[in-house]
Parts: structure tokens; C-alpha cells; sequence
């Protein structure tokens, strides 16, 4: 099975102590998002769980602890860095602090399983096409050598989007080949591999590559582990990446940005932090007396483990 702890909400930057205890325990409960009252629980032990998956803006609050996670599991590592500053992410640390940050999480886990998200891309009066293509092109010249990949994407056009950001310019199909052409030049000039996300469309006559930001052939190179062969079913329309379970919930990542899919509004998220118990095994309140608790499906995908570190092929 593969777990991961960012989809949903930013665990990393504001759940972290609550990650690491439920790593020490060794289980979580993961709430159904469609159906409340129905609980998944599943085990957090090496044998269960073939890699973990991160995704965060903010690696800083975990460095010092993220050992007890690493010296155990396979890993990977999302890292989002995007050219906007606090009128439209409010939480998330600047550029340079981001890269900072970054730079500190290599040391600890390699570039090889660091993979720099510069998404979503979006357009308004401030951020230009041409900010966009400056701020990438300063930001993947510093990041070259120090990540294993770059992966985009155009924001996606939903409806509490037109509410939560009114200033958006819509992308125009120019917008994105133009926008798509001038990133792989960047990404050329500097070496960096460059990818799409969450989308069918190819810009592979740029030299891009295909979207799939989280595939068995990315998570088992970079943890020099071998895979069974198995379709890529994604997490939603346009999404080529494996199958994952995911332990965070909607509505509570503090980081404010306004783009943001998981979130209805900030504030709702801010007003569900409140329900948090680090002890919890729960990332928002406890189990109810109606709650229904069943055990998670947690059937390994793995071929073979050539890096000695999962139990099971000791």
C-alpha cells in the first residue's frame, strides 16, 4: 500500500507532531471524507506500507524528526514552491526560505527523492506570464542538482475557485503552450526534469514529460525498490499516478492559499482546527459512539526490495 500524508491538507507543516505519534504507535484512522460515520484504520508498520508519499510547502517543522520515518520506510518527497507571495498563499514561507528549507531536506533524504511541485500555475494582473517564466528560471537554477524533478500544472477552473480568487485571468489555450514551451527551455537550460500533473494534455514536442507525479517507476528507482506491474488508475480525471490512501482530511490546512482545492474557504479550515488532539489517532476529533471502524486493505505492491530496508524481503 501506499500512504500519503498530503493530499488532503498540509500534515507535514501543521500536523506533524500528530504524523510522527501515529508513526510511534504504529496505526491511524483515516475518516471518510463521503460517508462521516465510516473509519478506516490502518497500520503503520513497514511490512504494511510500501512507501510514503509527502507532499508539503514547509518541510521545516518535521527535519529534525523526520528520521523516525525514514530510517524505517520507503519515502518520497513533494516539495510545492510556486512564484506567489502571502495575497495569495498566506501561510507558506517565501521563495528563498522554501529553497532553504528545501536544500536542508536533501541533506537528510537525497535529491533523488525530492520532487519540486511548481503548481499551479495561474495568471493575474501580478503574476504575468513573464513573472512566471523570470521567478521559474531563478528558482530551477538554484533547485537544479538538488531535486529529482519538476512537475507543473494549470490551475484547474472549479467553481469556488470563481469565489475564493475573483482576480484570476483565465488561461487561454495560447497561454498554455506558450507558458509550457518557455518552462521546458528553462528546465533545458538548467537540466532539470521537467513534468506535467493531472492532466491529458502532452506538451511532449517540448520535451516534457507526461503527467504521473506519483508512479511505482518514480517511488521505486528512487528507493531502489522493483514493483509488480500494475495499471495506474489515478485519483481523478486527467490523474495517471498509482492508487494511494490517503490519512488527512478536507477543510483543515492552515496555509490559506487561495487556489486551494481541499479547502471550502480559509476560515472553515481554521475553525476545524480546533477539533485537533495530537493523541488522537484521528487527524480531527476522536471516534463517536456511531463511528464504524473497519481495517483498511493494505495488500503490498512490491516485486522485490533491493535496498534491504523492508522487513518482509529480509
Amino acid at each position: 500500500m501506499i500512504l500519503n500524508t498530503g493530499g488532503r491538507t498540509d500534515i507535514v507543516q501543521y500536523y506533524n507532531k500528530w504524523l510522527l505519534k501515529r508513526f510511534q504507535e504504529g496505526f491511524v484512522y483515516s475518516r471518510n471524507p463521503l460517508f462521516p460515520n465510516k473509519v478506516t484504520r490502518y497500520e503503520l508498520t513497514p511490512d504494511k506500507i510500501d512507501c510514503v508519499i509527502f507532499c508539503s510547502k514547509n518541510y521545516e517543522p518535521i527535519l529534525q524528526n523526520l528520521h523516525e520515518i525514514t530510517d524505517k520506510f520507503h519515502t518520497y518527497f513533494y516539495y510545492t514552491i510556486t512564484a506567489y507571495g502571502k495575497d495569495v498563499e498566506p501561510g507558506v514561507p517565501a521563495i528563498e526560505k522554501s529553497i532553504d528549507t528545501l536544500l536542508k531536506l536533501e541533506d537528510i533524504v537525497g535529491s533523488n527523492k525530492i520532487a519540486w511541485r511548481y503548481d499551479p500555475v495561474l495568471l493575474t494582473e501580478k503574476y504575468t506570464i513573464d513573472y512566471h517564466l523570470e521567478t521559474f528560471d531563478n528558482m530551477a537554477k538554484q533547485l537544479s542538482g538538488h531535486v529529482d524533478r519538476c512537475i507543473f500544472s494549470f490551475v484547474e477552473m472549479y467553481k469556488k475557485l470563481e469565489k475564493n480568487m475573483p482576480e484570476i485571468i483565465l488561461l487561454t489555450e495560447e497561454n498554455r503552450d506558450f507558458i509550457a514551451k518557455h518552462l521546458a527551455e528553462i528546465a533545458g537550460k538548467y537540466g532539470l526534469l521537467l513534468q506535467t500533473c493531472g492532466t491529458d494534455e502532452s506538451f511532449t514536442r517540448y520535451g516534457i514529460h507526461l503527467s504521473g507525479c506519483v508512479t511505482l517507476d518514480i517511488l521505486g528507482k528512487a528507493n531502489n525498490i522493483v514493483f509488480k506491474d500494475l495499471k495506474h488508475k489515478g485519483m481523478r480525471q486527467g490523474c495517471h499516478c498509482i492508487e494511494s490512501r490517503d490519512i488527512g482530511a478536507y477543510d483543515t490546512c492552515l496555509n490559506g492559499c487561495k487556489y486551494c482545492y481541499a479547502n471550502k474557504n480559509p476560515q472553515k479550515a481554521f475553525d476545524n482546527y480546533k477539533y485537533h488532539n495530537p493523541d488522537s489517532p484521528l487527524l480531527l476529533g476522536n471516534i463517536k459512539p456511531d463511528d464504524t471502524v473497519i481495517q483498511g486493505m493494505q495488500k503490498s505492491m512490491l516485486k522485490f526490495d533491493l535496498s534491504g530496508q523492508n522487513s518482509i524481503f529480509k
